[in-house]
């Protein structure tokens, strides 16, 4: 058997790096579907933020509970998760979603996973990226799941820990030196699509929907609205705090993330829309998925 014969039947071996992004990051289940349908192995893993959390679960052989899990949850299963810090760098500790998620797969040490996994959270103190490879799942993928604001900060050694999407969307970097035949990436931060379909399909949800079913999202609108100036209503300030700090968040790893690319450019760069649907519509996890799917399909079958 030739060499090519042999990659052929055993399939091509992949670095997978999994973006930022919020619930925009549950098309990377539908991505690792299709590779493994497709015969891809995959080798080693790097992601950051939801990148993180997907990627290390998938790496620890637990990626079909997950999926089961997210699938099932509805806006009401998300609010409970939510626990209020009162004021110590985040609106939510985020201890409760991990404790969930803990007593839903089991924590493991990563240097005891099958797959090779590296997690990145960014240092507020030293403003340098911070590599989990060893130790607790969890508490990597905690770290970086931190987003500002949003989480509080993660302590962690005597360190300060943040979202790694903050400093690295598409953590490419940890998979430099894999031997493998490809590094497929998946950028969360794509340009947006139309926004015609969404628009009435948004219109069509919200006339079914009644007034205590409120998308996720709107509700965390409502609650950080208690923070904002209640007579200021220039047209200027149309949108609140939590519409600026998310496009602001967006804006700015859409950018780190093209330099990024463009510095360390990938075999393979599938890109998820970032209107895809809302930093928090984790209640969408089907329609994402399936997204996942069809996009590493398109993208692969170009290669």
């Amino acid at each position: 058997m030739t060499k090519e014969e042999k990659t052929k039947s055993e399939g091509r071996t992949v670095s997978l790096v999994l973006g930022s992004g919020g619930a925009r990051g549950l098309p990377h289940i539908g991505v690792i579907k299709y590779l493994e349908e497709n015969n891809f192995q995959i080798k080693s893993i790097s992601g950051c933020s939801i990148g993180s959390l997907i990627g290390g679960v998938y790496a620890a052989g637990k990626l079909d509970e997950l999926e089961k899990w997210m699938r099932s949850i509805d806006k009401v299963d998300m609010a409970s998760l939510l626990d209020l810090s009162w004021g110590n760098g985040g609106v939510f500790k985020g201890d409760k979603i991990i404790d969930t998620l803990i007593d839903l797969i089991g924590d493991v040490q990563i240097e005891e996973m099958p797959i090779p996994f590296t997690a990145v959270a960014a240092n507020i103190e030293t403003e340098k990226e911070v590599w989990f490879n060893s130790g607790s799942l969890f508490d990597a993928i905690r770290a970086s799941v931190s987003l500002p604001l949003f989480f509080t900060p993660f302590e962690h050694q005597s360190e300060l820990l943040i979202d790694g999407g903050i400093l690295n969307p598409v953590p490419i970097s940890p998979t430099t030196e894999d031997e493998t035949d490809l590094t497929i990436a998946v950028n969360l931060g794509g340009a947006p699509e139309s926004e015609s379909e969404s628009e009435s399909e948004n219109e069509s949800e919200s006339e079914s929907e009644s007034e205590s079913d409120l998308s996720f999202q709107d509700g965390i609108k409502k609650f950080l609205k208690r923070f904002q100036n209640d007579e200021d209503t220039s047209e200027s300030k149309k949108w609140g705090m939590y519409e600026v700090a998310n496009k602001s968040l967006d804006t700015m790893q859409g950018a780190i993330a093209r330099y990024k690319l463009a510095e360390c450019p990938p075999d393979i760069e599938i890109k998820i829309a970032r209107n895809a649907c809302g930093t928090y519509d984790f209640d969408r996890a089907k329609e994402m998925i399936q997204l996942g799917y069809e996009k590493a399909e398109s993208a692969l079958r170009q290669n």
